[in-house]
């Protein structure tokens, strides 16, 4: 009897189903054991893959719930590349859609927060603009400039304290208050961190990163929350090392 992948994939994600049927090793032996062994190994393997990525899911659930979960996950969420680093992309949606887990909303962002930072990890390198690069623009020009930024950076928006569920179980912050955090990731060196922005902050990096020139950002910031403050953005971007590249279009005037 042929085992289809198909079906020797099924089985070897699931231990309550049954041994494919045909399978034998190089004795042409039945290999029943062996594939109960190996069906074990994958699925610590990859449960040890999620809980690397995910290290703050696994400490806000706990160890057994977590293994619990990552094994109905990996049933429906097999790996679609041999590589490690990506597996789990699924997983944010999969607990926002967890029935049992439905009363802790956040963890599917604090999981995406996770995946971001591992992507961000994994992106290309950049060279950033210098510190003092706006330095040399000139005031009145300021509101034309355009940025290009760092593959490493990311945004993310969450109704829920997403930066300080993440630093208070990662980093021993404060105990987050019930407010709404938009997060900004960033890799200075070589391990992307990430930041809760400041009122506004969202609304002009996400212009900025559409293309937008910084006069257009900054109105759209402001729009979005009156105490927007320009200078802190800039100082983050700038202090991360999320710009690349600084663009002032040609002058008008002859």
């Amino acid at each position: 009897m042929t085992v289809t992948q198909t079906t020797f994939r099924s089985a070897l994600l699931d231990a309550q189903q049954d041994r494919p049927l045909g399978l034998s090793d190089a004795e042409g032996r039945p290999a029943g054991r062996r594939f109960d062994v190996y069906r074990n190994n994958v699925a610590v393997s990859l449960t040890d893959a999620l809980a690397t990525g995910f290290p703050t899911i696994a400490k806000l659930i706990g160890e057994e719930n977590f293994n619990a979960i990552a094994g109905i996950f990996l049933r429906q969420s097999p790996p679609a590349s041999p590589l490690m680093m990506h597996y789990g992309a699924g997983f944010p949606d999969f607990l926002r859609d967890f029935e049992p887990l439905a009363h802790l909303g956040y963890l599917g962002d604090v999981a995406e927060l996770e995946l971001a930072l591992r992507r961000s990890y994994h992106a290309a390198d950049a060279t950033p603009i210098s510190a003092d690069a706006l330095a040399s623009v000139s005031p009145e020009r300021l509101g034309e400039v355009t940025f290009t930024f760092a593959p490493a950076v990311c945004l993310l928006s969450s109704p829920w304290p997403l930066h300080a569920i993440w630093a208070f179980n990662m980093q021993d912050g404060p105990k987050p208050e019930a407010v709404a955090q938009d997060v900004i990731i960033l890799r200075p060196e070589f391990d992307p961190e990430p930041h809760a922005l400041p009122p506004g902050g969202l609304a002009c990096l996400q212009s900025l990163l559409a293309g937008d020139p910084l006069g257009i950002a900054a109105a759209k910031a402001t729009e979005a929350d009156a105490a927007f403050d320009l200078g802190a953005i800039l100082t983050l971007l700038l202090s991360g090392n999320a710009l690349t590249s600084l663009t002032i279009p040609p002058s008008s005037e002859v």
